[in-house]
């Protein structure tokens, strides 16, 4: 067999990840492969000393990687979206797959990209795009390929799940766990990808894709942090019998395609509800297979370039196809795959409720509390109402509503705010029951 030349662009913490895997099981890796796999070009501004550079060609000019005749397969590894697809399109140009890790890239690009793939009969493969090491792409495009994929729903982003977690099990505030994930190196100086739900957002799209057969349509998902997220949520939504996570869902209905993002309270029995710290995982539920979890680490060199290595034997294994022709890409989405694949807008959505406020503890509060919601077509499922302190005149009211579309509850909610008796905003959360 041909061996497989790699060209690896970024030997940052993913990019040594991959390269060192593939040096360390190579022989696993190849037998695999059905072809000996050989790291023969790397492209990064400086060297990593983690990795054993000793006869591999080392080109500053990334560019210079996907122009190099000899290279078979490009990994693209340096993240953002500029260089990165300027990088890819011409790979894509010069005849050559790539694999890639960066969700954001495909997320925004990827229609654009598959096409160009396409074109050119080469492929284009993401599995480290979502949930870093676990094979999520490949469990919905071939697990479950006999499946009408119904909804999925995911911890897709470990360090929401870091805060949620901390927040929960320690009763400490967002901006005390936000300063701590930062010092351990989960979020960012600029956490707002992680904590604003977009990182989450970008992996979500490429999923709905997967599963609907649906175009990446980031523009359309709905996203709502976790910021305004207090403790005293946390604490209530236990007493309930639930826990809040930071959730990306996408639900098939046949109004169109529900794709968002936003802080979630399920019930605490759920499997997903018990995924903590910075672990990812993933909720699938298919008609024929019923619901399927998928768990392990989101992100990391090792558990991410486990997903990149696997992409790259997929690639070298479909390069046994004679006929390029019969060599079908790697595409996010088939087109005709469902009959309605519009975006809803999250006032269209139909989920329950949990609602906090704090309302002057006086006769009546709560019957024109529940008379609102009445008059929006809004039930009450559940209510605590906690006695105040010695001395205080207010009180937390605490409600779970009933399945109803977004725009009626947050129309009750503006009424509400209204009412001489509540101090202060409505704070709503998502409730979804994943079973």
């Amino acid at each position: 067999m041909k061996p497989v030349n790699i060209g690896i662009c970024g030997l940052g913490t993913v990019g040594s990840g991959t390269f060192n895997v593939l040096q360390r099981n190579c022989t696993e890796i190849c037998a695999r492969a059905g072809h000996d796999i050989r790291v023969t070009h790397v492209g990064a501004r400086r060297d990593n000393p983690a990795c054993d550079l000793n006869g591999v060609v080392v080109e500053r000019d990334v560019m210079a990687v996907a122009r190099a005749p000899e290279v078979d397969v490009i990994v693209e590894l340096i993240g953002g979206c500029d260089i990165a697809k300027d990088l890819v399109m011409l790979a894509i140009e010069n005849g050559k797959h790539v694999v890639t890790a960066n969700k954001a890239l495909i997320a925004l690009h990827g229609n654009e990209i598959f096409a160009a793939a396409q074109a050119k009969s080469v492929s284009v493969h993401f599995e480290a795009a979502v949930a870093g090491g676990i094979p999520i792409i490949k469990a919905i495009r071939e697990g479950l390929a006999a499946n009408k994929i119904e909804w999925l729903a995911g911890i897709i982003n470990g360090t929401g799940n870091f805060i949620m977690t901390e927040m929960r099990d320690k009763g400490r505030a967002f901006d005390d766990v936000l300063k701590e994930a930062q010092e351990l190196g989960y979020a960012e100086a600029d956490p707002t990808f992680d904590v604003e739900g977009i990182d989450a957002c970008h992996k979500l799209v490429i999923l709905a894709s997967l599963a609907f057969g649906i175009p990446l349509q980031f523009e359309k998902a709905y996203t709502e942090g976790i910021s305004d997220i207090a403790p005293a949520d946390v604490k209530y939504a236990e007493e309930l019998g639930y826990r809040i996570k930071h959730l990306g869902i996408a639900r098939r209905t046949d109004a169109g395609i529900e794709l968002r993002v936003h802080p979630t309270l399920i019930p605490a029995k759920r499997l997903i509800a018990n995924v903590d710290g910075v672990m990812n995982a993933v909720l699938v539920s298919g008609d024929a297979v019923g619901p399927t979890l998928y768990y392990g680490a989101g992100a990391g060199a090792e558990p991410t370039a486990s997903s990149v290595v696997a992409d790259i034997v997929d690639v070298a294994r479909s390069m046994d196809v004679v006929n390029d022709e019969q060599r079908v890409p790697a595409l996010a989405f088939h087109p005709g795959q469902v009959d309605v694949d519009d975006v809803l807008p999250i006032d269209q959505v139909h989920t329950a409720y949990y609602m906090r406020m704090s309302a002057m503890d006086e006769p009546g509060v709560v019957s024109k509390v529940a008379q609102i919601l009445s008059d929006a077509g809004v039930n009450i499922e559940a209510m605590i109402q906690k006695e105040p302190a010695e001395g205080v005149k207010q009180v937390d009211l605490i409600i779970l509503t009933n399945v109803v579309v977004e725009s009626a509850l947050q129309t009750a909610v503006k009424s509400i705010e209204t009412l001489s008796a509540i101090t202060g905003t409505v704070h709503s959360i998502r409730v979804e029951s994943l079973g």
